[in-house]
């Protein structure tokens, strides 16, 4: 690491305290030049962790954490706030297999006093945290610190109403990173640091004096500024005032005098909830980040001289891409179909849409229960939405699944990515429950693709698909590699298909487990047992002609999926005990992700974990058939 003399004198926040201000700044530039390079050995989100490292800083400088609880909204900005917590000397192990989380984590440092992935939880959390000290628990301040894309979610809204609503002492920092004011910043600093250091007036004058202060142009576009990300204007107050909160800035959030004039003065003044609206930029401070399209937001492994990233050497498609293609591929000849996503047009494949569609791509932005009543809105309109929402985040839209689009069974077509074990994200980001959660509604179709060609398929069975609410899962990265079709084939709804003819045990593989089941008969033939594969497809309808079959003509039959509990194996099992098939004669095990969060590692090291590998998909089968003999992979 390069030679670093404050931060080595730094092990925790308390040792912010003895600093000047001049060193902190001085710290700044360290700890930013620290990620880097620890982001460059392990990947991860490196430019959001760049734009705070100032604000990072000044917060726990000013700040007096862990008592103070400090609550990163997502948490992948919290790199910076990682290496000043204690976590420094394990930085190496980022994202890894027995490292530390590429978010908050409340197991593993008393300063993440609330765990996060997902976006605009932290208002909410903070808000939770301001009653317990007001009811006598033994925490000080909460300060959530907030994006400008996780702040204009409803979450966000509905807790800041409810804490304007309270009045009670509590803290947002609005991380604008969208809207820079970087022209005027240096001008701006200086009579911002001479107001807000003032004795004199209380919080309320401190906010209303700010525009005031300013010379014509700066003061110009300060006001412009405010009105961009609050929507106010005239003397009524801003968005933030009307909800009961004191609003402060915008500042500049790479001003380190500025930040640490700003947050001491409302530390000092504030009686209420306040919002401070800091402008950063993104990638800030590390010249391949800022020049980047998608500012370094999630990176590979990269060489920090030049910022290249380590390539993938994926030969096959990735799944999203495959997605991406096909549905672009099949709006060219239907003018129905439109596309959704919330704030993931990359992440999904959306992207490819957009650039062929750009008209008939909606990104909603971080809003997943508006982007499916809004998907069942376009449906009820008469066209053709593929709402595309990773497996995780649309179990916040849960509810509008149920009442917007089930009960209506209105043909929303939901193509769910990053189902199953997603690998460094850890278990924020598993898809793990969507096969239960979905297969649960009436009206729903539910499908999983085993591999890129079936979820060519699937995109055109689900364009087809107008008799009601359908759904397709298919996985994060490469696909298996087989031979792409030039268009999808629309396939029977409910009915799978067999790979492989056995006859002593059947593999019901339900998804991107296909291959691993595929491995899992060839060591079953090295012990003499002949095995079946089935591609079942559809958990919803079943095919219940091939589970007959099955059932009838092997010894035993193992379901297997990359889902939890209740899922494609509880809905095999509810249909053979109602139909009388569970009369021993044939042995049937359900194979699923155990009743557990599962950490971040390599996905297969985390299959291995959830006792999903071929090896133990052999295991399972000669236990059900009573063989004791040890399958060896």
């Amino acid at each position: 690491m390069t030679n670093s003399p404050i931060l080595d004198r730094v092990h925790s926040p308390f040792d912010l305290k003895s600093l000047t201000d001049a060193e902190l700044s001085a710290l700044a530039d360290e700890l930013r030049t620290e990620v880097v390079e620890a982001v460059a050995q392990t990947g991860g989100h490196l430019g959001s962790s760049l734009g705070v490292v100032e604000l990072t800083v000044a917060l726990h400088a000013v700040f007096d954490t862990p008592r103070d609880k400090l609550i990163w909204d997502v948490g992948h900005q919290c790199y910076p706030h990682k290496v000043l917590t204690g976590r420094r000397d394990r930085m190496s192990t980022l994202r890894q297999e027995g490292g530390i989380s590429g978010f908050t984590k409340r197991s593993e440092s008393e300063y993440d006093p609330f765990g996060a992935a997902h976006s605009s939880t932290s208002i909410s959390a903070a808000l939770g945290f301001t009653v317990a000290r007001d009811m006598g628990e033994p925490t000080g301040d909460a300060i959530a610190v907030i994006g400008d894309g996780s702040i204009s979610a409803g979450m966000a809204y509905e807790a800041m109403n409810n804490a304007g609503h309270e009045g009670r002492r509590m803290f947002v920092i609005l991380n604008d990173n969208e809207m820079s004011i970087a022209p005027p910043v240096g001008a701006m600093s200086s009579y911002l640091s001479q107001l807000y250091a003032s004795p004199l007036g209380q919080l309320q004058n401190m906010a209303e004096g700010f525009e005031s202060a300013l010379p014509g142009p700066l003061r110009d576009h300060a006001r412009r500024a405010r009105q961009m990300v609050t929507g106010a204007v005239g003397a009524e107050g801003t968005l933030f005032e009307q909800l009961g909160f004191q609003y402060v800035g915008p500042i500049d959030g790479h001003d380190m005098n500025q930040l640490l004039s700003v947050l001491r003065a409302t530390k000092v003044r504030a009686t209420g909830p306040v919002l401070i609206h800091c402008c950063t930029i993104k990638g800030k401070g590390y010249a391949p980040a800022e020049s980047s399209a998608d500012k370094y937001h999630g990176v590979s492994k990269f060489d920090v001289s030049s910022g290249q990233q380590s390539k993938s050497r994926a030969n096959a498609i990735s799944y999203t891409k495959a997605y991406g293609e096909a549905l672009s591929k099949l709006a060219e000849t239907d003018s129905k179909i439109v596309g959704i996503t919330a704030a993931m047009p990359s992440g999904t494949g959306m992207d490819i849409f957009a650039k062929a569609h750009p008209k008939r791509m909606f990104d909603v932005g971080i809003a997943e229960q508006h982007g499916v009543t809004f998907a069942a809105g376009l449906a009820a309109g008469g066209l053709k939405p593929f709402c595309t929402i990773y497996s995780t985040f649309l179990q916040r839209g849960y509810d509008q699944i149920v009442h917007d689009v089930a009960l209506q069974n209105l043909p929303v077509r939901f193509a769910i990515d990053r189902a199953g074990l997603v690998g460094a994200d850890g278990a924020t980001h598993a898809g793990a429950f969507d096969i239960g959660y979905l297969s649960a509604l009436p009206n729903m179709t539910v499908m999983a693709a085993s591999d890129e060609a079936e979820l060519v398929h699937m995109v055109a069975t689900a364009a087809a698909h107008d008799s009601g609410p359908i759904a397709f899962r298919y996985p994060r990265g490469e696909g298996e590699g087989v031979e792409m079709p030039e268009v999808g084939t629309v396939l029977e709804i409910g009915k799978g298909r067999i790979v492989r003819e056995g006859s002593d045990v059947a593999i019901m593989s339900f998804g991107a487990h296909l291959g691993e089941s595929r491995k899992a008969a060839e060591l079953l033939e090295a012990q003499g047992v002949s095995a079946t594969i089935a591609d079942a497809r559809f958990a919803k309808p079943l095919d219940t002609a091939m589970i007959r079959q099955l059932m009838k003509n092997h010894r035993a039959l193992i379901t297997i999926e990359q889902g939890s509990e209740g899922g494609f194996g509880a809905m095999v099992l509810h249909h053979l005990a109602n139909s009388g098939q569970l009369d021993g004669t044939t042995a049937v095990r359900t194979m699923t992700l155990p009743d557990r969060f599962i950490d971040q590692a390599a996905p297969d090291a985390m299959y291995a974990d959830a006792g999903l590998t071929a090896t133990d998909i052999a295991a399972t089968a000669m236990q059900a058939l009573g063989v004791k003999t040890k399958v060896e992979s």
